[in-house]
């Protein structure tokens, strides 16, 4: 599940690292600068944030500890397990409340996990969210929301979005599934759509910028005539859905944020036949291609590791490295 905007600048707590305007600086740098005499030892994180009051757009997030990692693994697994344990359920014929209420029950029951979807709401001017996973099909972006008319039929592309809690943390991803035999066209819109995902995480490392992984993606969903939603994007995650840095699809390399070891978070590209432009339908969930042609998008969350990138999400199927 995402959310749509842009972080320019963030704080790291765990590694004591900022950056602000595009430059990346060592905090004791800044306190020999600023002519402050508190040790690290000693700063607190409001001293911390104290100290960046005079830059603008300052986003704070949080490293994972060894401890939490390991966490997010196990709520990683149970996420992409319910991603394989829905695959022979989506048929013609079935409808996605159907999806839904076997998700729900195979969360809650087999794995005792929560999800995340399930009254989920990021501002009190939205409606909470009214099940437990996402179900977008053909023209829906993102966050299509189950129900018992919505029938998948032969030739439908339906993405299935699936967000657990496990022992507190958040596991999230989604994947593009076939209903019965796919036309030409959206078989290679989503396989793309697949690929500009596996190039994304293929560009995480320490050092690399959010900017590389937005041009990696784009660049390459708009060579082969496709384009890229910016009104929605991937976000850092851990013990909270939906925290900094938030993962644009798009952009120029060498820009944004850097990547540093212990951050978690999604990357899923939502790439469109059409033209990239969406709109909100009436129940504020539901986002749709403006020009109603198809729009597929796959996710996974990634933990960025000290060479480089660890998939959380990933599933037997899939081979890449």
């Amino acid at each position: 599940m995402s959310l749509g905007c842009c972080v320019s600048s963030y704080l790291s707590i765990n590694a004591i690292d900022f950056q602000c305007r595009g430059i990346v600086t060592n905090l004791r740098e800044v306190l020999v600068h600023q002519e402050l005499n508190e040790t690290l030892t000693t700063l607190t994180t409001v001293t911390i944030l104290a100290i960046l009051e005079s830059f603008h757009s300052v986003t704070v997030f949080t490293t994972l500890l060894p401890e939490e990692q390991e966490k997010m693994r196990a709520a990683g697994n149970a996420a992409a397990s319910v991603l394989d344990m829905i695959t022979p359920f989506v048929l013609p014929g079935v409808t996605t409340e159907d999806l839904n209420t076997r998700c729900h029950d195979y969360i809650t029951n087999d794995l005792q996990c929560i999800p995340a979807p399930l009254h989920y709401t990021s501002s009190a001017d939205i409606p909470p969210f009214p099940k437990s996973i996402c179900t977008s099909v053909n023209q829906v972006v993102c966050h299509g929301i189950p129900s018992p008319t919505k029938v998948l039929k032969d030739g439908d592309i339906v993405n299935i979005d699936i967000t657990v809690i496990k022992d507190g943390f958040h596991g999230d991803t989604s994947k593009m599934f076939f209903v019965g035999e796919p036309k030409p066209f959206a078989k290679r819109l989503v396989e793309i759509t697949q690929e500009c995902l596996y190039r994304g995480i293929r560009t995480v490392k320490p050092g690399a910028r959010l900017g590389d992984i937005g041009h990696t993606i784009q660049s390459f969903a708009e060579d082969k005539g496709y384009s890229v939603v910016r009104e929605f994007c991937g976000h850092g995650i851990g013990k909270k859905f939906h925290t900094a840095p938030q993962v644009v699809h798009y952009g120029r390399p060498d820009t944004g944020a850097s990547l540093i070891e212990g951050m978690a978070f999604t990357i899923e590209p939502m790439i469109n036949l059409g033209r990239r432009h969406v709109r909100i339908l009436s129940d504020q969930w539901t986002v749709v291609t403006a020009d109603r042609k198809l729009s597929a998008q796959w996710e996974h969350t990634i933990l960025v590791t000290s060479n480089g990138y660890e998939v959380l999400t990933l599933r037997d199927e899939e081979q890449f490295v």
